[in-house]
């Protein structure tokens, strides 16, 4: 299945020079969607990723990182913006393409020798030494 097709870019936004990547209309496509899922399942079986929780940021990490956690029948923790979360928080700092933002996860998240896996961007920029799954590349 071509994902690319599925998802819209947006030339500009949130400002000039970038380009959104919409997800929203591979979302509203229910074979699109099932494809992603069953496809990031079938990865991490594949490559045994079987972890104890999968992480996922906000917002397209608790949107993929949700349904493949029930799939691989683990559990799933929330990384979210600041002030969002009720407990205690570790918090982030991390640059954008046009500024910084921050995350944050409840201290109380992890144990120590958790098998995670984690549903976000850039990961091979960030973490260069662990295994990655990915559908797309732009």
């Amino acid at each position: 299945m071509d994902l690319k097709a599925l998802i819209r870019d947006i030339p500009d936004f949130p400002q000039p020079g970038i380009i959104f990547r919409d997800i929203t209309t591979l979302l509203a496509n229910g074979e699109g969607l099932r494809y992603t899922i069953d496809s990031l399942t079938e990865k991490c079986r594949s490559q045994n990723l079987i972890p104890d929780y999968i992480v996922g940021m906000e917002s397209r990490g608790f949107i993929f990182g949700t349904p493949l956690a029930y799939q691989l029948g683990a559990g799933f923790i929330p990384v979210r913006k600041p002030g969002k979360l009720p407990a205690a928080v570790h918090t982030v700092e991390y640059e954008l393409e046009y500024g910084t933002d921050k995350l944050e996860i409840h201290q109380d998240a992890l144990s120590v020798g958790s098998r995670v896996l984690i549903v976000g961007l850039d990961g091979r920029d960030k973490l260069p030494n662990i295994p990655i799954i990915s559908l797309l590349e732009y």
